[in-house]
């Protein structure tokens, strides 16, 4: 097994031995579940756009819970320095605590296929929706988690780092609501640094190149910082 590939099963491991993963599953399908019922009522649509619209949110609150412990908690109790001067590299450490969040996060969404069953039996829904919508979640899913990453790399609490992780998710998603509709270069700027033009254009079915250099580009942006920050402790 390669590096990278011992530190996703240990971190995946320890998510599943303690209530982290078990407690975010939770949670994610009981206020999904809510907002899946209630705008199918709304809209009497077997669509899942509405309902994903929701979706963000929920995972701007989730995901940094998921993330928190990455660093944060080794940062704390010292058994960083064990994993630094193990033989592994810099890189290899942060993909895989990288990995494992991001597998955890793409458990927590996995059970909403059953929404997917729901509207085949009641209706007829636009499965090409449904495809890119989740693409854009899995793509969605990667920054969140490298924000959050990033955070828990340069602090040693983790209720900070999850509180952190949260603002800084919430601002991308407000900044990019707020420049929904209006003009110019200033609001421009906006709507592409905000994630939520670039997640509403996959949920209407549409699998636009800039919106996957977005994720793709911002994600191993924050990903190579990450492994800048944990280089620069080997020489502290």
């Amino acid at each position: 097994m390669t590096s990278t590939g011992t530190i996703f099963q240990r971190e995946i491991n320890a998510y599943f031995l303690s209530p982290i993963a078990y407690v975010v599953i939770a949670v994610f399908m009981v206020f999904s579940g809510y907002f899946f019922s209630v705008m199918l009522g709304l809209t009497q649509e077997a669509t899942l756009r509405y309902s994903l619209a929701y979706t963000q949110f929920i995972l701007s609150i989730l995901t940094p819970v998921i993330t928190m412990r990455l660093f944060a908690e080794e940062n704390k109790t010292g058994t960083i320095e064990p994993l630094m001067t193990a033989p592994v590299t810099d890189f290899a450490v942060v993909f895989g605590k990288f990995l494992s969040a991001w597998a955890l996060y793409n458990i927590m969404i996995a059970p909403t296929a059953f929404y997917i069953i729901f509207l085949a039996w009641v209706g007829s829904p636009d499965y090409g929706a449904i495809i890119s919508s989740y693409i854009g979640l899995i793509l969605m899913g990667g920054l969140f988690v490298a924000i959050g990453l990033l955070v828990s790399a340069v602090t040693k609490n983790q209720i900070v780092a999850a509180v952190i992780g949260i603002v800084a998710l919430l601002i991308l998603l407000v900044i990019g609501l707020a420049s929904t509709g209006n003009e110019g270069w200033f609001y421009s700027c906006l709507s592409y640094l905000g994630t939520y033009d670039h997640w509403d254009t996959f949920t209407k079915g549409l699998i636009d190149t800039r919106d996957v250099v977005y994720y793709s580009s911002f994600t191993a942006l924050l990903i190579f910082v990450a492994v800048r920050i944990v280089e620069s402790r080997r020489w502290r």
